[in-house]
């Protein structure tokens, strides 16, 4: 059976090309030989389950490994703890079935009516196992604000409460894995329907688990060695690893999105044109619901869409603490992460989705006061960027000199975006540089046509941070190798002379098409 590259549902490395993370895996076994209990709460498409299953062929000789889902569970099965408690005792049951551990199986099946005595069945099954459990349970996201659900948890808190009080490990569940979006270990319930919400979670024995799931550079060459060795394209699979990362910050989903795509897509073009290709077609969001949900999440949480705009657009930098609720949800969906203690967009991909979300936003609520159309500035497939900020810079002359100042500065990059997105879209690729971002200022590199371009936007802050600017650009177009960079500073200050018309300027040997706004 000839292997592919998969992004529906759970990996298996019998069918499909995959990532080796036995590093990741050693570290989570090293908290399942403890007897932690613990949540894996990442994204979604973050390798959850595919990460659950792998374990459980890792513990086939060691322990009693069953895995259930919660996506199973029907309605009816919320609706009174005998109904609960007998969904999960056959949920169990057939898992044990269905993995030749029919022994088990036989001694755990029982009639249970209440949690009261599942609790007892639970000790009572471990005294009697030869080898130490391990529960998965899946999907939990689907039970977390069910009452039913939270008892249970607490059933297996008590449970290893008393394991610890007692310490005889085979009290209980050697461990127990929960695995969702949200943290179980924080989770905001509302205990009657007449309460507001509160933290108050059964959860709060789970250990920390900080494993990083993101699949690096040098983990994606392995699942590229395996594809290569079936195919022999040619690729430099160490730059296409490094690439790929790029794009991506390794969210594993993403990274195999990206391959699938190249593979059956794009003719194996295993190059860094085929790569933005492929990144083109996710942003697209035909390409399953991560993207999807992006503005579905925005569009549903006010508080979360204007944090994303100021980080996206105005390039704010806002310090990384979970103990803020609006971080914790940015951080919950990983559209953020942690550098160096500040925010930043996790990844390209979601950068242009959010670019693209508020540019598409604004035009939409300003129609026809943006309209541009490729063809005025491009010629035999060369992109003229001298022409795109010139006609930039008159376009916010004439439609936007009446707005006040605080709207451009807080709106003038989007409008930017805005403006190039039509002239771009279709043919060439941008993104933000995430380590460029300051408040006020961020690089925006643009690929277009086998050329690449660097446009720093940047707010007025005085002639010594302006010099400061082109200091920046000018370091920045070193590390990428090119000759040329643009500069296009928004000036608010009404005492400030702006300049009329944008030049070419020199600065430490290097070229610099500086327009002011």
């Amino acid at each position: 059976m000839t292997k592919e590259f998969n992004t529906t549902g759970s990996c298996n490395p019998a069918m499909h090309y995959m990532v080796d993370t036995s590093k990741k895996l050693a570290h989570i076994e090293e908290l399942i030989d403890r007897g932690k209990y613990f949540t894996i709460n990442r994204a979604r498409q973050f390798g959850k389950t595919t990460t659950m299953n792998a374990l459980l062929r890792l513990f086939a000789d060691e322990y009693i490994a069953i895995k259930i889902s919660f996506e199973g569970f029907g309605p009816d099965s919320y609706k009174n703890e005998e109904n609960f408690v007998r969904s999960f005792m056959e949920e169990v049951n057939d898992m044990l079935i269905k993995t030749n551990q029919t022994v088990y199986a036989q001694l755990w099946s029982q009639t249970i009516l209440s949690l009261n005595e599942l609790s007892r069945h639970i000790n009572n099954f471990c005294y009697k196992c030869d080898k130490k459990i391990v529960l998965f349970i899946d999907e939990v996201d689907k039970s977390l604000d069910n009452q039913l659900f939270l008892h249970f948890l607490g059933t297996l808190r008590n449970l290893y409460l008393m394991r610890n009080e007692t310490g005889d490990m085979r009290f209980t569940f050697h461990s127990v894995v929960l695995a969702g979006v949200y943290d179980v270990k924080n989770l905001k319930i509302k205990l009657r329907p007449d309460e507001e919400r509160k933290y108050n979670s059964p959860w709060n024995i789970a250990a920390d688990f900080n494993v990083d799931m993101t699949f690096h550079p040098d983990e994606i060459i392995t699942m590229l060695n395996e594809y290569e060795a079936d195919h022999h394209t040619g690729m430099d699979k160490e730059f296409i690893s490094k690439e790929i990362y790029k794009y991506t910050s390794g969210y594993p989903y993403l990274v195999s999105k990206i391959c699938e795509l190249i593979d059956r897509r794009f003719e194996k073009d295993w190059s860094e044109s085929g790569i933005q290709m492929a990144v083109k077609e996710i942003v697209k969001g035909n390409s399953g619901t991560l993207i999807d949900d992006i503005s579905k999440n925005l569009e549903n949480n006010e508080e979360l869409r204007s944090f994303m705009y100021s980080i996206s657009v105005n390039g704010l930098k806002y310090t990384y603490t979970l103990i803020d609720p609006v971080v914790r949800v940015a951080h919950m969906f990983s559209y953020i992460k942690d550098v160096e203690g500040k925010t930043i967009i996790h990844n390209l991909i979601f950068e242009e989705c959010f670019q693209q979300y508020f540019a598409l936003a604004y035009d939409r609520q300003n129609a026809g006061k943006i309209s541009v159309t490729q063809g005025e500035y491009v010629l035999n497939g060369k992109l003229n960027m001298p022409y795109v900020i010139e006609r930039f810079q008159k376009l916010i002359h004439n439609e936007y000199r009446k707005e006040d100042n605080e709207f451009l500065e807080r709106q003038g990059r989007l409008l930017f975006l805005c403006f190039l997105k039509p002239i771009v879209n279709g043919t060439g690729f941008y993104y933000v540089e995430p380590e460029t971002r300051d408040g006020g200022r961020m690089d925006l590199v643009v690929s277009f046509g086998g050329e690449e371009f660097v446009i720093e936007l940047k707010i007025w802050r005085g002639e010594k941070y302006e010099v400061e600017g082109k200091v920046q650009l000018a370091e920045y177009l070193k590390t990428r190798g090119l000759s040329e960079g643009y500069l296009v500073t928004f000036s608010f200050l009404k005492n400030k002379t702006v300049q009329e018309e944008p030049e070419w300027v020199e600065h430490d040997g290097k070229r610099i098409y500086e327009a002011i706004i």
